[in-house]
């Protein structure tokens, strides 16, 4: 073979080897785009399902009142069951005013009948069991002074009387609780049913002189005096607001009904 033959067949295969070499050099090869599977698609993230609020649901309505009775039911006991006459004294005890009154009866030695309400005797019971220990008798005075109570179905009226009671008996264990009051006397037949049924008797009054309203001493003592006769039950208060003017007109009353009538327990 000639030299310039050889030559040249030398320079194309140099040339042919350079140009396959390294098919990643090739700029066609280079511009090519991935296939859709080269990587795989994102996937969207779920939105978090919304919480399930809780319902709300609508209380149950209050049961409606009964009406007021236009009268009061029969069967309340008016009179003290003896010529004598009864002294009552509500919405205690109180650790101010109780303690007076007791003391204004002893001096007298008489007894009276304490309508006590459950509340107070929870948060007082040394005065229960003082009212106890020096005589006197004791009646249930609903929990917090219902008036509204007789007007209540019958469960909560039963509820409301045992509660009562059941504040008594921690008090003074062992104590009779004859009595049941209506706070206000506003008494419904339907009350006077739960009462006879928990062995309460249902205890009104005969003479009012509404201490409960602050009236002077001279005005207490006047009503009473003039409304009291053989057999009354005198209704005051020994608790439930300022009740001052009712501890000054018992110094007067209370020695002088014992003289003009006697003062008895109820019957």
């Amino acid at each position: 073979m000639r030299p310039r033959t050889l030559l040249a067949f030398a320079l194309g295969l140099v040339l042919l080897v350079t140009g396959c070499g390294d098919p990643g050099k090739n700029p066609g090869k280079a511009a090519a785009q991935p296939s859709a599977s080269a990587a795989p698609a994102s996937t969207p993230t779920p939105s978090p399902s919304p919480k399930p609020r809780p319902s709300r649901t609508t209380p149950p309505p209050k049961p409606k009142l009964r009406p007021v009775p236009k009268k009061l039911p029969a069967g309340l006991h008016r009179g003290s069951g003896s010529p004598g006459v009864a002294l009552t004294f509500d919405d205690g005890p109180d650790p101010r005013y109780t303690p007076q009154i007791l003391a204004q009866l002893r001096a007298a030695r008489v007894t009276a009948t304490f309508c006590v309400v459950g509340r107070q005797a929870k948060r007082y019971p040394q005065l229960v069991a003082q009212i106890v220990r020096e005589g006197h008798q004791l009646c249930n005075h609903s929990w917090h002074h219902d008036v509204d109570l007789g007007r209540r179905p019958l469960a909560e009226i039963r509820a409301d009387l045992e509660r009562t009671n059941r504040a008594i008996r921690a008090a003074a264990p062992g104590a009779p609780i004859t009595w049941f009051r209506q706070p206000g006397g506003r008494w419904t037949a339907e009350e006077l049913t739960v009462a006879r049924q928990l062995g309460l008797r249902p205890l009104h009054w005969s003479v009012d002189p509404q201490d409960w309203d602050h009236p002077p001493a001279k005005t207490i003592i006047k009503r009473v005096e003039s409304a009291t006769h053989h057999g009354s039950v005198v209704l005051m208060h020994d608790a439930g607001g300022d009740r001052t003017q009712t501890m000054a007109a018992c110094r007067r009353l209370i020695p002088d009904l014992k003289r003009r009538y006697g003062i008895v327990r109820l019957r």
